[in-house]
């Protein structure tokens, strides 16, 4: 089994692929078979497998959501940190903190067109930690 963290730094709400590093991790793990794991320990962003080909996949993911889960709606009674706070905490709920991914030859099994991204929810930057996890033989 091999372990690391990882930080991320985020320009704010939107996308950062963070493909390559997980990738890097498996490589350094030298698990020819078995799981990666990434857990993002945060409340308010998440983490998804999308296209990483065209970036109007992102833009479209991006603007669905802000339809679906508005800042500043008056539903919301937390807002301790501005109009984006329980927004970005129900965006969060509705995707995921963690994805496994299998390890097939030492390699990351992506799809072709598959990349592993860090969606950030709240409009300021933030600096986000992830735990990755190789387990297999």
């Amino acid at each position: 089994m091999y372990q690391t963290e990882l930080t991320v730094t985020t320009p704010g709400r939107g996308f950062t692929e963070i493909t390559r590093r997980v990738v890097e991790v498996v490589h350094q793990s030298g698990t020819a078979t078995g799981l990666c794991h990434v857990f993002l320990h945060h409340t308010s962003a998440s983490l998804i497998v999308s296209e990483n080909a065209d970036p109007s996949v992102c833009r479209d993911l991006d603007r669905f959501m802000a339809r679906l889960v508005p800042d500043g709606d008056a539903l919301f009674e937390h807002d301790a940190e501005g109009p984006d706070d329980m927004p970005a905490h129900v965006r969060a709920v509705l995707t995921a903190c963690s994805l496994t991914i299998p390890v097939r030859r030492g390699r990351a099994a992506l799809g072709t067109w598959q990349g592993v991204w860090l969606w950030e929810h709240r409009h300021a930057p933030q600096e986000r930690r992830l735990t990755v996890t190789v387990h297999g033989a």
